[in-house]
């Protein structure tokens, strides 16, 4: 599955930058996110509960951060299990571009999936990620431009 799409916050780009890797911020973001843990500056430990059709399941995963260019871009890239549910892997290219006081956020995401959710089809697995994409950047641009006006 690939996805590309942007986001206009109404922050200065170092404070999105900045709030995307908070992992207080982004456990408040994530859709289902029960435990956002930091590693290491680059490494984060997750715990998922998601539910895809009539497939619910945990998933325990890592993320990573890499090709940093602060307050620019990175990548992330993780994977995650959810037991006999399957396993989803993937990553995203984040741009983040200066437009007067706000911030335009370009993705660019990959993911694989396997298992049961494999089986629920390309139509349901693309509806729920675009689903669960846009509630991410909803709570994610809501509590980034409640901090830029505080």
């Amino acid at each position: 599955m690939e996805m590309s799409d942007s986001q206009r916050i109404r922050a200065p780009r170092q404070t999105v930058y900045h709030a995307l890797n908070d992992p207080e911020i982004l456990k408040q973001s994530i859709p289902g996110c029960e435990e956002l843990e930091m590693v290491s500056d680059t490494e984060m430990t997750a715990t998922v509960v998601l539910r895809v059709g009539p497939v619910k399941a945990r998933f325990a995963g890592n993320v990573e951060l890499s090709d940093l260019v602060p307050p620019e871009s990175y990548t992330i890239s993780g994977e995650g299990k959810g037991g006999v549910a399957g396993f989803a892997k993937g990553g995203a290219t984040v741009k983040l571009i200066e437009d007067g006081d706000d911030t335009i956020l370009e993705y660019d995401v990959r993911a694989d999936i396997g298992g049961k959710l494999a089986q629920l089809g390309s139509r349901l697995i693309n509806s729920t990620s675009k689903k669960l994409a846009g509630q991410f950047f909803s709570n994610f641009s809501a509590i980034v431009e409640k901090e830029a006006v505080a």
